[in-house]
């Protein structure tokens, strides 16, 4: 689905030694990589603190603890995402309330929202899925209506913008993760939370480290999750060429759907408000199994992101009590990813359109 080796061939003449430079220096935990690395982050999202941790998961785990959401809380998310934004929820105790996703971004249906509401309710948590900004405004809105805490899964969406301003900077508190597919990937597992909130940042930079703001004197419970050094470095790497990234992937994604034109398909959908930075193209289709096989056959990639929403997992079936979300059931029944990274040519996302436009016989 991506090609990891192309990435790190154009960056390996500045990488190698400023890797080698970590290694000779010896500072391998909150060095001074990671402690770079969170300020050029937070300048290029345009948030006051950015806070590094050890991957995705914790950061939402993190988000929400900063966001003090704990036991007896309810927290409205997406059932069309991957398990860890309702593990999180999980793991602060809290309650993970689905509701259903809009169908042509496959983000969270606001109108939805508003009506699962409860005076349970302390956060929303809306997912920036496969790189589409999800409708933020109105979420906003019912955030300060209710007093809700509005929290951001960015995982997908690094450098994604919304009218002028970055994913990551709009909600109380923001959760990224730079697992190695991801649009800003390290070469091991990554994650960092964002906030505007000076109090939030201070409580976070002691969740991840022990609970300590001093050697040896803890104050709150804390947990053992730091971004690595040597991530950091190659984050600081990346970070710069991002937009590029982004553009390039949306160089993919408009050949894509330009490509698949007029094959019944449902290609992505661009609102026109959000900036879509694509890290999965996903289409929809009724013959998902016959371009799957095809793509097989000739050493294709694809996935199925995502083949069971959360609802109907069974590690959240108590909490599911049988609910029914139809749009997004029926978008899992037929999503399908292509392949998508910044260097696929325009060649390769040709010959694979022409596989698919064979099996449909198009």
């Amino acid at each position: 689905m991506v090609d990891l080796v192309a990435q790190y061939r154009d960056l390996q003449p500045q990488l190698e030694p400023a890797l080698l430079g970590a290694l000779n220096a010896a500072q391998f935990i909150l060095g001074p990589n990671v402690q770079a690395f969170e300020k050029e982050a937070a300048a290029y999202l345009g948030v006051a603190h950015a806070i590094s941790c050890a991957n995705g998961t914790d950061a939402l785990h993190l988000a929400l603890l900063a966001a003090d959401i704990g036991p007896g809380d309810e927290v409205i998310t997406t059932p069309f995402t991957f398990i860890a934004t309702a593990e999180a929820i999980a793991y602060v105790g809290a309650k993970a309330v689905f509701v259903d996703i809009d169908p042509h971004t496959f983000n969270i249906d606001v109108e939805q929202v508003k009506r699962a509401i409860t005076p349970k309710t302390k956060a929303l948590l809306p997912v920036h899925l496969f790189g589409q900004p999800a409708n933020l405004k109105p979420l906003q809105d019912l955030a300060h209506e209710h007093h809700l805490k509005l929290v951001e899964d960015c995982a997908q969406s690094f450098g994604a913008g919304i009218s002028g301003r970055m994913t990551g900077s709009i909600g109380d508190v923001a959760a990224f993760s730079f697992f190695p597919s991801k649009n800003l990937g390290c070469f091991g597992d990554g994650g960092m939370v964002t906030t505007q909130s000076d109090a939030m940042a201070e409580k976070l930079r002691m969740l991840r480290n022990h609970g300590s703001k001093v050697r040896y004197y803890h104050d709150i419970i804390g947990y053992n999750s730091r971004l690595d050094e040597i991530q950091a470095v190659v984050l600081r790497a990346k970070l710069p060429n991002i937009d590029h990234y982004n553009q390039e992937r949306r160089r993919v994604a408009h050949r894509y759907s330009a490509g698949l034109n007029g094959l019944g398909l449902q290609t992505p959908f661009e609102d026109g408000v959000g900036m879509h930075v694509y890290h999965q193209y996903t289409l929809l289709t009724d013959r998902r199994a016959v371009i799957q096989e095809a793509l097989t056959a000739q050493q294709i990639a694809s996935a199925i992101y995502y083949p069971v929403p959360l609802h109907q997992q069974k590690v959240f079936a108590s909490i599911s009590q049988g609910a029914s979300f139809p749009v997004t059931e029926s978008v899992a029944e037929r999503c399908l990813s292509l392949p998508i990274y910044p260097e696929l040519s325009d060649a390769a996302v040709d010959e694979i359109c022409g596989v698919i436009r064979q099996a449909l016989n198009a």
